[in-house]
């Protein structure tokens, strides 16, 4: 019999990862799209480390840093008495460094192909920079935000070493479904490990799927 835990678990963490990396996201996107500071390389590079950095790496330090044997990891105790690892808090922090790319970069690329006259005719009329965003630019870039919401629900879903560093493997509270694939596979309970795997596997599928069909306007065609 499957255990429902892992797979529920995982779900959680994506679902508020996405909707943190949302928050957090959007305006990061809109800077690096539109500044001029000299820090912009920099600040790209830190963004895209997640996709050629090892995650046993960023694991690593962030266990590290978060430890209760460590200064930093005192005083979030202490004065928070938050402890981010080996528990889910510290998953979805993880989680949310991890996938930061994959929402960042979609939407700072849908950012950059907006016409600038579009950006400046709305400041012509009098509209502020806050409304400008939400009203004129980001509902020109639907597709962009869908893709990087989607992009980072799936990708958090398929997380491995950094929720194994920061959040080892506790049933009910840090075991996701990637990590119970692994006890099963490491207890040779093969059929378990399958089971999990084709589900994530058909879920994935099927939402990076039905992204790349409404992106692609296969949907809106095929009912004309």
């Amino acid at each position: 019999m499957i255990d429902w835990t892992p797979l529920l678990l995982t779900f959680k963490l994506a679902a508020v990862t996405t909707m943190a990396l949302g928050v957090l996201g959007i305006p990061l996107a809109y800077w690096l799209a539109y500044t001029k500071n000299r820090m912009k390389p920099v600040v790209e590079a830190l963004v895209s480390m997640p996709l050629v950095l090892p995650p046993t790496v960023l694991g690593f330090y962030l266990l590290v840093a978060f430890s209760p044997s460590n200064s930093f990891g005192q005083w979030l105790e202490r004065w928070f008495n938050l402890r981010l690892i080996f528990s889910f808090e510290g998953l979805v922090f993880a989680s949310i460094l991890y996938s930061l790319p994959f929402m960042v970069q979609p939407i700072q690329s849908g950012f950059s192909g907006i016409s600038s006259s579009l950006q400046e005719a709305a400041y012509v009329l009098g509209k502020s920079k806050l409304t400008t965003l939400f009203k004129v630019l980001l509902p020109n870039i639907k597709p962009s935000l869908l893709t990087g919401a989607v992009l980072s629900f799936a990708h958090t879903i398929g997380e491995f070493g950094v929720v194994l560093m920061i959040g080892g493997n506790i049933p009910g509270q840090t075991k996701v479904a990637s990590i119970a694939i692994y006890d099963e596979v490491e207890a040779l309970n093969y059929t378990s490990a399958n089971t999990y795997s084709i589900i994530l596997f058909v879920i994935t599928f099927t939402i990076l799927l039905a992204v790349y069909l409404l992106n692609g306007g296969y949907l809106k065609r095929s009912w004309k």
